[in-house]
């Protein structure tokens, strides 16, 4: 049977890891391409940690970061299709904190300028990061450090959120915090799919881990992905890296002390999720077939493709309605969904892909995308950090398109 690659030229993608990993720019790479079900290729290269001089395994474990998103908006949708509730409800039905929101104008740290929000934020809202909310580690007003200020989200990721506080008193902390602009009339990349998790304790009735792991990893077999390492897993683990002032790689967060081995408050829908190729690569192919995986429907075929559609303001683009910097907002041509960034113009990208291909990243540079047209998919795992530094994965994509037959 044909992979609908060609296969010489597919090597490209192992030519490119190979090259960032030799150059020292990237600890450690490990790719996978599927297509139709089937997997074309998978390539692991690099260490896990330069320091002890461990190399990647092949069952390695990444933190995925902003990967979680994706997994936590398919688990609220689940509540949705039970008719728990509707994407225009109010946050305030099920989170009273987020009552009487505030915008935030101007003024000083000390002594904002604020107004009373001219719309309310739904649930769809949350949803497509069109809430007002922010992230910390954005660095661009006073909305943002008053989120540093209050601990909430890790200062590059959002994925460690309080060590003082679960995710339900962060989120309320967060309630009570002015918005950056009225919801649904903007896009700003925030910890809106945070309050997602918390969506799903409140009507889901459960707490956020015990919900996915039912509803998300038993069902798709995700033996390895969670909020933490355990300990008879440490040794697959991997340490992140950023580069120093020299250029060199350097570790952040070694595997073998890791915040990841302990027990979290704060489970962060956002970005507290650690994961393998192989586990991540179940999540895609149920995403790949239409919401169904193993004998199970985990989501409905329409509510799959309601996700995957646009559903930013007035059918914009990022690049038309992003407050924040992120590198999403810079490329033209793309929109937003329920959860995942959405393909609509490849030449205003600039870049090889198909109208509809829906994907998402994580702060270590990782990245996932479908193809539900030329049925491929695409799982890349490293540790490095910020993921805007270098165009890998725009690189990559490139290096996978151009093989197809």
């Amino acid at each position: 049977m044909s992979s609908g690659f060609d296969l010489d030229r597919l090597n490209k993608v192992v030519d490119l890891c190979n090259r960032y990993v030799e150059e020292g720019k990237i600890p450690c790479a490990q790719v996978q391409v599927a297509h139709d079900g089937n997997v074309v290729l998978r390539h692991t290269t690099g260490m896990a940690d330069i320091e002890s001089n461990i190399s990647l395994m092949d069952d390695a474990i990444f933190r995925i970061y902003s990967m979680t998103k994706p997994i936590t908006s398919i688990a609220l949708m689940q509540l949705y299709e039970q008719g728990k509730f509707l994407l225009e409800d109010p946050v305030e039905k099920f989170l009273p904190s987020f009552k009487n929101p505030q915008v935030l104008l101007g003024g000083s740290l000390f002594k904002p300028e604020l107004r009373p929000a001219k719309t309310i934020m739904t649930v769809r809202d949350l949803l497509t990061h069109t809430s007002g909310l922010t992230y910390g580690f954005h660095f661009q007003n006073n909305l943002d450090q008053m989120y540093r200020d209050k601990k909430l989200g890790g200062p590059l990721t959002g994925g460690e959120g309080r060590a003082d506080a679960s995710l339900e008193e962060a989120i309320d902390i967060m309630g009570g915090l002015p918005l950056l602009f009225d919801p649904g009339t903007a896009w700003n990349y925030s910890m809106s799919t945070d309050v997602c998790g918390r969506l799903i304790e409140v009507i889901g009735d459960c707490s956020f881990d015990d919900y996915l792991q039912e509803n998300i990893f038993d069902p798709l077999g995700m033996g390895d992905t969670g909020f933490l390492v355990p300990e008879d897993k440490i040794q697959r683990f991997t340490s992140t890296y950023i580069l120093n002032e020299s250029g060199a790689l350097e570790v952040t967060d070694p595997a073998q002390n890791s915040p990841y081995q302990k027990e979290r408050l704060f489970l962060s829908g956002g970005g507290g999720l650690v994961s393998t190729t192989n586990d991540y690569q179940r999540f895609v192919d149920m995403l790949s077939n239409e919401g169904a995986a193993g004998g199970n429907q985990i989501i409905g075929r329409r509510t799959l493709e309601l996700m995957t559609m646009n559903h930013l303001p007035e059918g914009k683009l990022l690049n038309e309605v992003g407050r924040s910097t992120f590198s999403e907002t810079a490329l033209a041509g793309m929109g937003f969904g329920l959860g995942f960034s959405v393909l609509m113009d490849p030449a205003a990208n600039a870049g090889l892909g198909t109208i509809g291909e829906f994907a998402w990243g994580g702060a270590a540079s990782t990245r996932f995308w479908v193809d539900p047209v030329e049925k491929i998919s695409c799982i890349f795992m490293t540790q490095f950090m910020p993921s805007s530094y270098y165009p890998i994965r725009r690189e990559l994509t490139t290096s996978v398109y151009q093989a197809l037959k």
